[in-house]
């Protein structure tokens, strides 16, 4: 049996990687000539001389024992760096500054952050009954089970950071379908969360000393049949099973082909055979979001930053959507005595905003800055800006659709493992490429027996 593989990010690397320490023949083509997706990392010089890391995608990886065990045998655990202890506490706008989210019970109940109605929905929630219906969002779920506050000030907010989506559009079966398990199992998402911290591993944050492409470059440099600048042009079904891939270099024939590029690409490739899926895949929504780095000096900057950063709720009005303190997250990312913000302006809370130019989001972002985080200097001492015009798929009613479609291919020996479908983090990319990995060498042996 030989895979084909189209689109060399985390996805279709991880794929390929696992395939080949298998001994499963494959055939991995990327467009680009440089392997990775969104990871993408930048060392870069400002006018002093200094170098500052900029992550332009993904800032880090949340993994277990098992995920690290895999870096391990990739040769990444001396790369690792792990995020500061500090980086736990999350920061909200709320009332004219950027308050700690609580970060658990005591702080919950005994703190300001939520009112006494929020807080004594919370406790309510475990005795509330009621299930959810069809194709509910998130924010829907939410409110259903704890209140109006929770989605404005929590969900909202965590959201547009995670997703740089909208809570009112996402659907909770597609984002957090173990909230719907808990629902049904427990009665209670507390209680379902309570009765699994333990059957949870542990999980850590993380980065590595040269940022997150140190990985895709490290599963690329040990690939065997990875073609770069070398773009699929045409899928064809073949009459006796399998595929032809016509790509820039040539034709090959493989006989299971696995989709691990964008939807835009993929409904181009999959139009002639599955109509319907194509026009699905059209469908799908990623919104535009601009990634600024802001460097200041230490000493200009009265705030402590403690924490990871400071996210924006919708209704505060603010222009990003928030602030990542990549200084005060991971070792290595600006001079000592100056910090580091990362900064996401955009999203499909607001379009608009990600689109300005270079000039009015610079303002914008340093002006935000500066009211935040008391900054004294009338400018950063370094700034660089990055855009992606399709960023995150959106996991709404769309993207429902496009995976009732995609379960329906399997018999055409068309696979999908890409962040549209069945999880958009980086480590659910990962595992969802291990675990078809594992499926596509079932069926090897099976077909060899």
């Amino acid at each position: 049996m030989k895979v084909g593989i189209i689109g060399a990010g985390i996805s279709g690397l991880t794929l390929a990687y696992e395939l080949q320490q298998r001994n499963i023949a494959y055939q991995l083509w990327e467009a680009t000539d440089q392997p990775g997706g969104y990871i993408r990392s930048r060392q870069q010089a400002g006018s002093s001389g200094a170098t500052y890391l900029r992550e332009l995608g993904p800032n880090s990886l949340l993994g277990d024992a098992d995920l690290l065990r895999w870096l391990d045998e990739l040769g990444l655990t001396p790369e690792l760096t792990f995020a500061r202890p500090v980086s736990k506490a999350r920061y909200i706008f709320r009332d004219g500054q950027y308050r700690p989210l609580p970060s658990g019970p005591p702080s919950l109940l005994f703190g300001s952050f939520f009112s006494w109605k929020t807080k004594l929905a919370v406790f309510r929630e475990r005795n509330n009954r009621t299930t959810s219906p069809e194709g509910e969002t998130l924010a829907q779920f939410f409110r259903r089970r704890f209140s109006d506050e929770i989605v404005e000030y929590a969900l909202g907010p965590f959201v547009a950071g995670i997703y740089a989506g909208d809570p009112e559009q996402l659907l909770v079966s597609e984002t957090f379908p173990i909230l719907l398990q808990y629902e049904r199992e427990h009665g209670s998402v507390l209680r379902g969360l309570i009765k699994n911290q333990s059957a949870t591993g542990r999980r850590q944050s993380f980065s590595f000393r040269e940022g997150m492409q140190m990985l895709p470059k490290a599963l690329a440099a040990r690939l065997t049949n990875l073609s770069l600048n070398d773009p699929v042009e045409r899928i064809e079904r073949r009459s006796d099973g399998g595929w032809q891939v016509e790509s820039a270099t040539g034709t090959q024939t493989v006989d299971r082909l696995v989709l691990a590029v964008g939807t835009n690409v993929a409904a181009r490739l999959v139009a002639p055979h599955f109509a319907d899926l194509a026009d699905a895949l059209r469908r799908v929504t990623y919104p535009p979001m601009t990634a600024v780095h802001s460097a200041y000096k230490r000493a200009d900057v009265r705030h402590p930053l403690n924490g990871f950063g400071g996210l924006n709720p919708k209704l505060e009005n603010r222009f990003a959507a928030g602030h990542i303190w990549s200084s005060s997250v991971f070792d290595g990312r600006c001079p000592d005595d100056e910090v580091l913000f990362t900064t996401f302006v955009g999203g499909q809370q607001n379009v608009e905003n990600a689109r300005q130019s270079d000039a009015v989001i610079f303002q914008n972002v340093h002006q935000e800055l500066t009211e935040g985080f008391g900054i004294t200097a009338n400018q950063p001492v370094f700034r660089a800006i990055y855009r992606w015009e399709r960023a995150i798929p959106q996991y709404d009613a769309h993207i429902a659709t496009v995976r009732q479609q995609v379960e329906a291919l399997d018999a055409d020996e068309l696979l999908v493992c890409a962040n549209w479908y069945k999880g958009v983090s980086l480590s659910d990319c990962i595992s969802k490429a291990r675990q078809l990995a594992d499926q596509l060498d079932r069926k090897s042996l099976i077909n060899n027996f």
